[in-house]
Order: structure tokens, then sequence, then C-alpha cells
């Protein structure tokens, strides 16, 4: 989750050390010291660069990109005194600013958060046929970012495989409460009257507190996966299960104050 393309190399050294010509040892730094990494990649000029360049995201790749706003907003965030929620159609002051903080000062959680948001900027389809009767068979279409199907699939997969289906829901449940929140408030309650929408055959019509319990039920199942611990990953999805709220937060203040409108361009999620 550390590693950096030498495109990314040579842009933090174009915007904090152009004189330095040594790619191959900036890049081994930058992987390898944790405190050296910090400050160069969240040095005023790169930042600055990341924010007001709006052909940023093909000059670098997205997880340094998302690494970068993620280190900002940590900044950003421990400068104010409280986060802001959204209860139904009033906003409430939450204290919690420390905890949050607190969250995206564990390197490999906030290595996490950036390599989890640059994997939706490219949505993969997927077709997969199954048997539903001798010689009859039908196809499935789905993309790794339709809940539904996901969650249908992860009693079809066998256990071995089912670590990769628990970590994209829950993935998908965080991204859309942080990234998206407005998706969740339009599919579930009409606009003008707040009032929440009947089920409909077909429609997802979770509210934001089905995407945090089901987030935090999936991250609990990534976490208790066997492969979890061979991969170093069982304490991020503990933590994630636990303060699934608190995660939310820098992403939601990112979407806000860094790339409020180009959130669909980012992420190529379609209307």
């Amino acid at each position: 989750m550390t590693a950096l393309t030498w495109a990314d190399v040579d842009f933090l050294a174009a915007a904090v050390k152009p004189e330095v010509h040594d790619r191959v040892r900036l890049k081994h730094l930058l992987e390898s010291d944790e405190d050296f990494r910090q400050a160069f990649v969240g040095h005023e000029e790169v930042v600055q660069r990341v924010i007001s360049d709006k052909e940023v995201f093909i000059k670098i790749s997205p997880r340094l990109y998302f690494e970068i706003l993620l280190r900002q907003a940590r900044r950003d965030l421990q400068g104010a005194s409280f986060t802001v929620e959204k209860i139904g159609t009033q906003k409430v002051a939450v204290f919690d600013t420390p905890e949050v903080v607190n969250l995206l000062a564990r390197p490999p959680m906030l290595y996490y958060l950036a390599e989890m948001l640059s994997s939706f900027t490219r949505i993969e389809s997927y077709t997969i046929s199954y048997r539903v009767g001798e010689g009859v068979w039908r196809k499935l279409r789905f993309s790794d970012l339709d809940l539904e199907s996901l969650i249908s699939l992860c009693d079809w997969v066998e256990e071995d495989y089912r670590l990769g289906f628990f970590k994209r829901i829950a993935d998908i449940c965080l991204f859309i409460s942080g990234i998206f929140p407005d998706f969740i408030t339009a599919s579930s309650h009409y606009p003008f009257s707040g009032d929440k929408r009947p089920p409909l055959r077909g429609i997802l019509r979770w509210s934001p507190t089905d995407y945090q319990q089901e987030g935090q039920k999936f991250y609990r199942l990534a976490a208790e996966h066997r492969q979890a611990e061979i991969l170093n990953l069982s304490e991020i999805f503990q933590t994630l299960s636990q303060d699934f709220p608190k995660a939310v937060k820098p992403l939601s203040f990112m979407a806000q104050h860094y790339f409020p409108a180009q959130r669909r361009q980012l992420f190529n999620v379609a209307s």
C-alpha cells in the first residue's frame, strides 16, 4: 500500500526538491521511512499543486492523490473543534475530532483508506454463469459497486475466497457513506418532505443506518477471516468495524472541501 509509481516520485520531487536527481534513492526513502514520507508528501507545495491542478489526477497515481488529501484532512481536522453529522434534515455538531484525527494518525489505516478510495476510480464489471437445472444455465452480470449482488455471492463462493467479498462490501458501505451520502438520502427518502420511500423491488432502499450496520458487519466478518491475519489486515478491519462512523468523517470532509464538484468524475460513478 506504500508503493509509489515513478510518476509519483517525479511529481513529489518537482514540488519539494527539484534539485534531487537520484530518484531511485528518493523512492526507496519515501517507501521505507514513514517520517520522511510524511514530511515530503505533506509539504505545502505538494498539497497546493494537488488541490489547484485540475489535471493532477492524470499525473500521479490515485493512491498517492488520496494519500495527500487524507494527510491534509488530518491536519485540517486538528484545527477544528467538531465534525458535523446529518441527522434527518438537521446538521449536528459532534465533538469527536481527536478520535478522527487519531484514526488517520495510524499509517496502516491512512494507507488502507487511500488504497480503498483509489479502487473506486475504476469500477469493474463481471459476468458469471451458474446452473439452475439440468442443462439450464443463467448469467449474472454485476459490477464491483453492486452491493446486492456481492452480498448474494458471499453464499456461493468457497470460504477461502470470501474475504475479498467481505472487504469489498464493507468498503462500498464506507465509500458511499463518506463520499456520496446524498445518494443514500435521495434513494431512501423523498427530497422535499423527507419521508421514507416505500420498498421497491430491485431498488436498494438502505438508510444511512443500514449502510453503517452492514459496513460494520462485513468489516467484522473480514477481520475474523483467517486470510486477513495472513495479510496483516485483521486489526484494520476490526478498527473499521468498531469505528465505522469515525472513518466516514475524513472521507466526508475531503468530499466537501477538496473535490466537491469533481466527485463523479474522480470516481466514474454513473448518476
